[in-house]
């Protein structure tokens, strides 16, 4: 009767270390609920995995406010999932996960509209073209996304010559791509432009018009 109860407990063990793993492997992750009026590090996380993928969350300063609130709204539409603007567990397991592709779609696509507009101006100067693009992509004003924002079409004409030409459809250089990565991540040289243009391939008449200028960088003009 002892040996029995011994080869059960033994049994019962053996299935216990074996499970164990398993278990393990496939234990949820629970985050920590993080809402408008939250502060630290792990907002400072969020903020800075939004950016890397795309939506612009702000400056990573730990402060949930209005701008990280709304680019937790963009991923929760993009993903298909309850939109709160709450970064609960759902979000945050989806964003953390990797399972969104998009920071690598705008990317590819980034990088590309910097090479074939900025290819031949200083590495400022393209990373200068990326925050354009994404201050497009924020503003209520033109579509939501990057690849959006660089194929849009007003009244029949693209509104970047690249697209038009096809040299959108590039290999963009090591510089360029650094570059598309810099603007995700937040570097803003020309601050708030939505606009901008060569002065000696265009005159840019609307532009001087009705924009604000903001500074030139090698060959090209910003404005806002």
């Amino acid at each position: 009767m002892k040996i029995r109860k011994k080869s059960i407990v033994a049994i019962i063990l053996i299935l216990f270390l074996f499970l164990l793993p398993l278990a393990s492997a496939y234990a949820t992750t629970y985050y920590p609920t993080l809402k408008f009026g939250s502060r630290g590090s792990e907002v400072s996380k969020l903020q800075q995995t939004l950016n890397n993928k795309g939506y612009w969350a702000g400056t990573v300063d730990g402060i949930y406010g209005l701008q990280t609130e709304k680019a937790v709204i963009q991923f929760q539409i993009a993903n298909k999932i309850i939109i709160d603007g709450i970064a609960g567990n759902q979000t945050l397991s989806i964003l953390y996960s990797g399972s969104s592709s998009t920071y690598s779609t705008n990317l590819y696509w980034l990088s590309r509209i910097i090479h074939a507009e900025a290819g031949a101006e200083p590495y400022n100067g393209k990373v200068a073209v990326g925050n354009v693009i994404l201050n497009r992509v924020k503003s209520g004003d033109f579509p939501n996304t990057v690849k959006g924002v660089i194929f849009e079409y007003y009244k029949g004409i693209p509104q970047f010559s690249p697209v038009e030409e096809g040299t959108i459809y590039n290999t963009p250089s090591a510089e360029s791509i650094q570059a598309a990565k810099d603007a995700l991540n937040g570097v803003r040289p020309v601050g708030s432009s939505t606009y901008f243009f060569n002065p000696a391939k265009s005159a840019g008449s609307w532009i001087i018009k009705n924009k604000t200028y903001v500074m030139r960088i090698g060959n090209h003009v910003f404005y806002r």
